[in-house]
């Protein structure tokens, strides 16, 4: 026995070692060429236009990939890819709250509101959309499963991140396709929300709805002198460990959560078991900064830095998740996908354009299309398309949809409404679920009408 388990280790080691090394080497070459590349003249110009240099380069790894026109990128390579949305994401949200002060509660807590309400509807609308489509459409046609209905929050808001760690839950619950089909509705997502999200900040460039951008800030300074290269690498060192302290904080948040769910068994525990780190890793951001600013060392953080970062990380996981998009896959199961991707997209579109000009008065189309961005790719891509509308954040959107995805990733996204929707539906049914999901919608809807209504006798409103 001991002998077949070390031989099983090292085939194991030297058969993934290579793609390993491959996959660190290529990870950091694109890494360098998003950071410089986008510095370039003809780079800003693209993403001036709503052209971002990470859908380019996503582009060129996809057809270089195992399933592209030319296959020079293995496919052991992509597949190590594939694990990394989950860690991309816990950097991208563990530095959203480092790099601003944090705003005042009563400055923030109506525009937070509206941003919520809006982030809402669309996640429960996709459950309603897409029990809709499975009750009416599918079964009758393909006699699918039911689970099916969960399919376009789980890839859309989710990604290939909760489409994995779901894929686990359905496999348990009798559902063996739900992990492929959740990563393709993931795939799907992930390109709508670039390709689509790009062409609406175009239309908004066009009608003047999105905020010219300016030339970045190429060097750290401190008050308008250049610093050093030791002084830069060590500003470099300092804000990597304040960010390692946020996802530390957000492992051990987690961990806790874990730890009690075990005391309750059952579904509990296995929600608990499934919660991703990211939502988490940004309330070790939140809590960092607190900190920093209880004991006057705020100076500590560059928020240029920590902005680069979190915008690399964005990129690198829209490029590395392109590389690797499994399109036999999305050929073989074509209908269902087809038809839940077209509902899903159709649903979020409306979203942005009739309820986010209701939750918002001023700067909808900046506010609406992050959670467009967040609805149908993930918080990463909802980010890119804020970077492209809105380069310097002078709407605030940043900080304010940074705090509603403090009070909403907990739950949608790869949450526990996620995690919970497949048992729920098992339990009550698809129709069950369905209807649920509606009177939610609708109850949101109605809260936002209210605000609106409220807001425009309120001159002193503010979104």
């Amino acid at each position: 026995m001991y002998f077949k388990f070390q031989n099983l280790i090292e085939y194991i080691y030297f058969s993934q070692a290579p793609y390993l090394y491959i996959s660190i080497g290529l990870l950091i070459l694109f890494g360098l060429l998003l950071s410089i590349g986008r510095r370039f003249e003809s780079a800003l110009v693209l993403e001036r236009l709503g052209i971002p240099i990470a859908l380019l380069l996503g582009t060129i790894a996809l057809l270089i990939g195992p399933f592209g026109l030319i296959t020079l990128l293995p496919e052991g390579v992509t597949n190590i890819w594939r694990s990394l949305p989950t860690p991309l994401l816990t950097l991208v949200f563990a530095s959203l709250m480092l790099g601003k002060p944090l705003p005042k509660v009563n400055e923030i807590l109506e525009p937070v509101t509206n941003q919520a309400l809006l982030g809402l509807l669309l996640g429960f609308g996709q459950y309603l959309v897409g029990g809709l489509a499975v009750l009416f459409i599918l079964i009758p046609l393909l006699d699918v499963n039911p689970l099916m209905g969960c399919l376009i929050e789980v890839g859309f808001e989710g990604g290939h991140g909760a489409a994995s760690v779901m894929g686990e839950s359905f496999q348990r619950i009798g559902y063996s396709n739900g992990l492929d089909l959740g990563l393709a509705m993931a795939t799907i997502g992930l390109l709508s929300s670039t390709i689509v999200g790009s062409l609406l900040v175009i239309v908004g460039r066009i009608f003047g709805w999105v905020i010219p951008s300016e030339s970045n800030i190429k060097n750290y300074q401190v008050e308008g002198q250049p610093l050093s290269t030791s002084k830069q690498l060590e500003v470099l060192f300092i804000n990597l460990a304040l960010l390692g302290f946020a996802v530390i904080i957000g492992v051990f948040l987690l961990e806790i959560i874990r730890i009690v769910g075990t005391f309750f068994g059952g579904n509990i525990q296995e929600v608990t078991s499934l919660l991703p780190v990211f939502p988490f890793a940004l309330i070790g951001s939140l809590m960092v900064r607190y900190f920093l600013e209880i004991f006057n060392q705020t100076d500590l953080v560059a928020e240029i830095l920590q902005r680069e970062i979190g915008i690399l990380s964005t990129d690198l996981l829209i490029v590395t998740a392109m590389a690797g998009l499994d399109l036999p896959l999305l050929v073989r199961d074509w209908l269902p996908i087809a038809v839940l991707s077209i509902v899903g997209l159709s649903w979020n579109l409306l979203g942005m354009f009739l309820f986010g000009k209701i939750c918002f008065q001023d700067k909808w189309f900046v506010r609406s299309i992050v959670e467009f961005g967040n609805a149908t790719g993930v918080a990463a891509t909802g980010l890119l398309l804020l970077r492209l509308s809105d380069p310097t954040d002078k709407t605030n959107t940043l900080p304010i949809f940074s705090i509603k995805q403090l009070c909403l990733q907990p739950f949608l996204s790869g949450g526990f409404i996620t995690v919970i929707a497949p048992l729920v539906i098992t339990n009550i049914g698809l129709i069950g679920w369905t209807e649920l999901s509606g009177l939610l919608t609708i109850l949101f809807l109605i809260i936002a009408v209210l605000l609106r209504k409220r807001s425009l006798f309120n001159p002193l409103s503010v979104n």
